[in-house]
């Protein structure tokens, strides 16, 4: 008799969660939104006159357990600048395919050039649209933003650049906000 009543236990549990209300997710249909803090798809942030944050130094890609960024730095020269300083990143990119989210790049980054947006949407059926380029990752250029290659703004150095005192600077920026 015990193995019996043990079995109906069993059954009781299945019985008492058939007739509870089903809770369902109407994704993507309705799309609930991520938090503010989730840590999702890669953007390479500008500077407010639109040069590159990325010096190329592949920190990032020596930080990464997963092996899923390549990092190819290239020389600025006075007649094409990317970036401020000497290097820029001129190839640049992640492997969704191997990335596993952990943010190790994140903190590496010596110039707060490499961040998460909370972006979480990146299926797709084709494996090299999985692998991102600067073209995907770069933030678009906002009003007020020049292009590159242009020369950095007259009278700052790399320095201003990294600290975040150049011309037209946020206060955010200047006081070590965060870009988004």
């Amino acid at each position: 008799m015990p193995k019996f009543l043990a079995a109906v236990a069993g059954f009781g549990v299945t019985f008492s969660t058939m007739f509870k209300r089903p809770i369902t997710e109407q994704y993507p249909e309705h799309k609930e939104p991520t938090a503010p803090r989730y840590h999702g798809r890669h953007q390479l942030n500008r500077y407010d006159d639109g040069l590159e944050k990325c010096i190329g130094c592949e920190l990032c890609a020596w930080a990464c357990p997963a092996d899923a960024i390549y990092v190819e730095g290239a020389q600025n020269t006075e007649t094409e600048r990317f970036s401020p300083g000497e290097r820029y990143g001129r190839v640049y990119q992640i492997n969704y395919l191997r990335c596993i989210g952990c943010g190790l790049c994140i903190e590496a980054c010596p110039t707060r050039a490499l961040t998460m947006t909370n972006e979480f949407e990146m299926a797709d059926d084709n494996r090299a649209d999985l692998i991102y380029g600067k073209d995907k990752l770069l933030t678009p250029l906002q009003p007020g933003m020049a292009p590159p290659p242009h020369p950095m703004a007259e009278g700052t150095t790399d320095e201003d650049y990294y600290r975040g005192k150049i011309a037209g600077a946020t206060d955010a920026d200047a006081d070590g906000g965060v870009d988004s």
